[in-house]
């Protein structure tokens, strides 16, 4: 391996990252993915290996800046051995059900800071001559997006299994600076970092002045004294916003991307805003299973949103902003729901909210280093609750991956829980389908995985609102008069559940479904044509 510089510093955002984890709540990104056939333990190590070259940061660790007068850095660890973060597990019933349960227990779980802040698990045993891999970051190495760059540099666009190199990786450990070398640079790479974000914040704050000038007179008024009481309500809380425990358990499922970019354009909206709605009815649903009224309450959902350019697309690290995006949850017709988030999240756009909170988050992050470190871990346990649940939505590649010849078949991700947001949801396209990511703490969210069924309920919902033919839609012929003729396809609606004790179907078994005449579909509220391309969101 080349030898870089001997270290590089953490940017504010991923200290960030770093100071707010404490002992049983890990601030990680990852994911579960599941392959064909069965893949060896050693030719996967060997294979993992030989992308080392590619990703200097897999055989760095964090270092602290002397007296914490500085940001912390990256540095090779000295003891750096892969079999401590590539490893192998097997499942004893073999069941999707049992690997979910393995995977809330290694996301419950912090990583060893005196190493670098990854690893994989190698699962056997999976039902289906099937292999999966679990992926852990730790959220200061990469978000979501940077994520999705690491996972297409690992594994391979082509079906054929490269070759293995035949010799060990071998690598010279750069020697570290001396301490007073160490203090020096943290001090001044710091400082210089300081001022570069304050000439950012200023440039930031001319261009958002300069985009308000222009499109101040394009924001009905009316429009934004309708939502504002909205945008500046407080947060209220649900049942899952309690503060948070541990241990955590993890809840996944798919729907087809094909059929999302269907609904959209007959919708008029953008895949993020159904994706949105998907959620949001999906929560709502949860909520009532339970007996909670949600007459008059609102949704507040943080939206992570990419700030890469073209030319940084395989940055690691954190470039995000967040957007709060407040929905009423008593939109119950799927159309007028989704019509809502789009005024929503059109309104967003238009104010610049991303950039607002991006400057903020920057003003936040000059505060001194020392006094982030102590302020984290504390702020992590206050009774507050700015948001009710992060939501994710990153694009992933829409072609197979494989690993050593091996078809990665499903990709599921995971957004670390923390605070008050015991439950979030992270999204992931990959190949033709959308994967959601459900991750919750035990206390919060005994029942997560029934939000498996209520999201499928939702999309079936939404698709049949929204008169989208799928695969699965079935014609019946009946005679009249003599003549064959073909009526419309037949909705497909999931049973309604009885009552907040019913209990849902077992994993891995579909909801029963009842066949009904099709119904009148209420008016819908006007959808705004898109005037403005969506912003990617990430993790």
């Amino acid at each position: 391996m080349e030898n870089p510089i001997q270290s590089d510093r953490l940017s504010w955002g991923d200290t960030v990252f770093l100071h707010l984890e404490r002992e049983g709540m890990p601030l990680n990104v990852a994911s579960i993915c599941t392959f064909e056939g069965q893949i060896s333990f050693e030719d996967c190590i060997q294979f993992v290996e030989s992308k080392l070259p590619l990703l200097p940061r897999y055989v760095k660790r964090v270092v602290p800046a002397p007296f914490g007068l500085g940001l912390p850095s990256w540095e090779y660890d000295p003891e750096f051995d892969l079999r401590y973060h590539v490893r192998e597990v097997s499942l004893k019933r073999g069941t999707l059900s049992e690997l979910k349960g393995l995977a809330g227990k290694l996301f419950s779980k912090v990583m060893d800071r005196q190493h670098p802040l990854w690893d994989m698990t190698l699962v056997r045993g999976l039902k289906g001559q099937r292999t999966a891999i679990i992926f852990r970051l730790h959220h200061c190495l990469a978000d979501g997006l940077a994520g999705v760059g690491i996972m297409n540099v690992l594994l391979d666009a082509s079906p054929q299994a490269p070759p293995l190199p035949k010799k060990k990786l071998a690598f010279r450990v750069p020697k570290p600076r001396d301490p007073l070398s160490s203090l020096t640079a943290g001090i001044v790479e710091s400082y210089a970092d300081f001022v570069k974000r304050i000439l950012s914040a200023l440039a930031d704050v001319l261009t958002m002045s300069e985009r308000a000038a222009a499109t101040s007179g394009a924001m009905p008024g009316d429009e934004l004294m309708k939502l504002f009481p909205e945008i500046t309500a407080f947060t209220e809380r649900l049942r899952f916003n309690v503060l948070y425990r541990g241990p955590q358990r993890f809840a996944c499922t798919s729907v087809p991307l094909a059929e999302i970019k269907q609904i959209r354009k007959q919708c008029q909206a953008t895949v993020n805003d159904v994706i949105l709605a998907l959620v949001t009815a999906t929560i709502r649903s949860y909520c009532e299973l339970h007996g909670d009224p949600v007459k008059q309450k609102l949704l507040r959902i943080m939206v992570p949103v990419n700030l890469r350019d073209g030319s940084q697309a395989s940055e690691l690290g954190n470039r995000i902003s967040l957007v709060p995006v407040t929905i009423p949850l008593n939109i119950r017709h799927p159309q007028r729901l989704l019509a809502a988030v789009h005024k929503r999240t059109e309104f967003l756009k238009r104010v610049h909210a991303a950039e607002l909170v991006g400057l903020a988050g920057g003003l936040i992050g000059m505060f001194p280093t020392p006094l982030q470190g102590l302020a984290g871990p504390i702020a992590s346990q206050l009774p507050v609750t700015p948001f009710n649940l992060v939501c994710t939505n990153v694009p992933g590649p829409q072609s197979p991956l494989y690993l050593l010849g091996h078809k990665m078949l499903d990709w599921y991700p995971y957004v670390p829980v923390g605070g008050e947001m015991a439950v979030n949801c992270a999204i992931l396209s990959y190949n033709g389908a959308v994967y959601f990511g459900f991750s919750g703490e035990v206390h919060a969210a005994p029942d997560l995985r029934r939000l498996e069924a209520l999201l499928r309920r939702s999309f079936a919902e939404l698709r049949d609102a929204a008169e989208i033919k799928t695969s699965h839609s079935r014609t019946v012929r009946r005679k009249k008069k003599g003549k064959s003729t073909v009526e419309a396809p037949q909705r497909v609606v999931l049973r309604e559940f009885p009552s907040a004790n019913a209990a849902l179907r077992p994993d891995g078994e579909r909801a029963r479904a009842v066949s009904e005449p099709r119904k009148e579909s209420p008016p819908t509220a006007a959808i705004e044509p898109q005037n403005t391309r969506p912003q990617s969101i990430v993790a």
